[in-house]
């Protein structure tokens, strides 16, 4: 009676606990977010922890709140900063390669426990750093060798061979089943009764690990309690327990560590430039950004050049009118200055076409998500295109180490090529026969009540299995060589033979890469050179053109000329003035264009990498300021 009761409190005691300690653990760890994922989470203080799904910051969709408080009156007055600001927040393709950077720590998370690495978008993961199947892991887990079942004692020897077992993550398994099996015996000198029944009861655990220098070891501990009908045992019930515990180290292939960390090695390459995959796609975001802002601020001048010269029209056309009603002009002027105004609206309407198109696409690229009040709101722009100054082109050879030293691109191609090496050195250590030394220690009991009629031996028995187990009563010793050698070994041959060549084409890619970077940095160069001139000759001649058409209007009003020439000066002008705005507007995108080749776009801007990377601003974009001169007004 009392063993049912101590039985009965022990199982109220652990469906408590089983039913209570989960939910005090889980409300402890109740709002805990991942920030790192390549450390993993710890076992202690709560146990279940690493089996559970671990929560992640939740995905923000909606606008940043510096877009709402920009837009005012229906306007959204813009400067390069928050256009650069409100695209770190919102813009949508540096949202998505955000994910690039914990994508590399759950690769080296996952390499830590001895699997092949995943990969992310632009990180290599060689081809031959895998064996056999693609995507294996270092080892494949098999069931500890040695181990054995509970009644395994046959009172003979045999071969022994401890294969490698387990993976870095140390593995804990435990087994436990009951089985109740009747046989039908066709003579009673076995077993001394037609029909034996066996009922039996067993247990195993067991305790895997594999060490990256290429060591495995493994502990088992396995007990099976039966009863049977036979009348021939010397045990009934029995309880027969066996202790393993053994080792494999290889020898040749496989050894060191380099064979077993390549995973972790290459995962820990690529998390050094996940950053740098995250800045090449922050700069060209904000290298799009940039253009489209000052092809903004361009076509916003445009659209006032193409208003000043219809005005300057209108008020031709509003003077010959006046004079044709008087009589002192021809209707016909009349009729050439009203083919000029409408053809001045109809450059009106393009401008502002052009204009909208444009601020639609900038829009676009500062925003999550379609906002009424955005969609509603006029977008202009505050900082003026850029003028031209000596200090805004850089010495050739000052440009090319800055572009070699800051390019992310380069630094992506240089960390392939140190994986492409680690396949390399992988696969020639996979030239090498496979040998491997081993060694195991097993112990045995066996006890229980007699089943001969003779005294009881123990009335404890799984006691006295345990302690002939403990004090090694049955031993048992081994050890020993295992050595493959595969005869022509084409196959690790050719997988070396392949690394060396992928090694080969990385080395060819990169110096491709060093030289595009060269090229990109000269014709960044020449573009800032011509552009700086073409401005130059702009100015002057939007400056001639404005004269020209002030001489033409003078000789107008003397009575020295014809309406149908000011017209002519007038076209030329607006012909001058818009190749101006294009002028400028090319060398504020030529300005952005040397930003991209020298590989410092953030840092000009004044963009903190850890901003663009959280999204959160913590510091305003300082893009640099420049020179600003204003335009001719046509007709004045």
């Amino acid at each position: 009676m009392r063993v049912e009761r101590y039985r009965l409190g022990c199982r109220v005691c652990f469906w408590t606990c089983a039913s209570v300690i989960p939910m005090i653990l889980q409300a402890q760890n109740a709002g805990h977010v991942v920030t790192d994922f390549s450390k993993g989470i710890p076992i202690a203080p709560n146990f279940l922890r690493p089996y559970e799904p671990q929560p992640v910051a939740p995905v923000v969709m909606e606008n940043s709140a510096r877009l709402r408080d920009l837009i005012r009156d229906r306007k959204l007055e813009l400067s390069l900063a928050d256009a650069l600001a409100l695209a770190i927040e919102n813009n949508l393709d540096i949202t998505v390669e955000r994910f690039i950077v914990p994508s590399a720590q759950t690769d080296v998370l996952r390499t830590k426990a001895g699997q092949a690495a995943r990969g992310f978008s632009g990180a290599l993961i060689p081809p031959g750093l895998n064996v056999a199947a693609i995507g294996a892991g270092v080892t494949t887990a098999v069931a500890g060798g040695g181990v054995g079942s509970a009644g395994g004692i046959t009172g003979g020897g045999g071969a022994v061979n401890v294969a490698p077992v387990g993976t870095f993550d140390p593995t804990v398994n435990f087994n436990y089943s009951w089985d109740r099996t009747s046989s039908p015996l066709n003579t009673l000198v076995v077993a001394g009764t037609p029909l034996v029944t066996t009922a039996s009861t067993a247990y195993s655990g067991s305790l895997t690990q594999f060490i990256p220098e290429g060591t495995s070891y493994f502990f088992g501990l396995a007990a099976i309690r039966a009863s049977s009908t036979q009348q021939n045992l010397l045990f009934n019930p029995e309880v027969v327990t066996r202790m393993s515990m053994g080792f494999n180290q290889p020898l040749l292939s496989g050894f060191g560590f380099l064979p077993n960390e390549r995973f972790l090695i290459v995962a820990r390459n690529n998390l050094k430039v996940s950053g740098e995959i995250f800045r090449q796609q922050v700069i060209q975001t904000i290298v799009q950004v940039e253009n489209a802002y000052w092809n903004m601020a361009a076509f916003q001048l445009s659209v006032n050049v193409a208003e000043q010269s219809l005005a300057a029209a209108r008020n031709l056309y509003d003077l010959d009118r006046r004079r044709a009603e008087i009589g002192v002009l021809a209707r016909l002027d009349v009729v050439s200055d009203e083919s000029e105004v409408a053809g001045r609206e109809r450059d009106l309407v393009v401008a502002r076409t052009n204009l909208q198109f444009q601020q639609t696409q900038l829009k676009d690229m500062l925003t999550k998500e379609t906002d009424p009040n955005l969609e509603a709101a006029e977008v202009v722009t505050t900082d003026s295109l850029p003028e031209p100054r000596d200090s805004d082109i850089p010495e050739m050879e000052t440009a090319l180490a800055t572009a070699f030293n800051n390019r992310p691109d380069l630094r992506v191609a240089n960390v392939n090529l140190q994986n492409e090496n680690v396949s390399a050195r992988f696969t020639a250590n996979n030239l090498l026969p496979v040998a491997n030394v081993f060694s195991q220690y097993a112990a045995s009991g066996l006890s229980g009540v007699s089943g001969l009629g003779t005294p009881e031996i123990t009335r404890n028995g799984a006691a006295q299995s345990l302690t002939q187990l403990i004090e090694g009563a049955y031993p048992e010793y081994s050890y020993g060589l295992s050595l493959t050698v595969p005869i022509r070994n084409r196959a690790a041959q050719a997988d070396n033979l392949r690394a060396q060549l992928e090694t080969q084409q990385s080395e060819i890619a990169l110096q491709s890469l060093r030289k595009q970077i060269a090229l990109d940095v000269r014709q960044a160069l020449i573009g800032l050179i011509q552009g700086k001139s073409q401005v130059q000759a702009a100015h002057e001649a939007s400056r001639l053109a404005a004269q020209n058409v002030e001489t033409e209007q003078k000789k107008l009003e003397a009575g020295a000329s014809i309406s149908y020439n000011v017209i002519l000066r007038q076209r030329d002008l607006v012909t001058a003035e818009q190749a101006e705005v294009q002028a400028v507007a090319n060398y504020a995108n030529a300005l952005v264009a040397m930003d991209r080749a020298l590989g410092d776009t953030l840092e000009h801007n004044g963009i903190k990498f850890e901003d663009a990377l959280t999204g959160t601003i913590t510091s305003m974009p300082t893009p640099p300021t420049f020179n600003i001169r204003g335009f001719s007004v046509p007709g004045k």
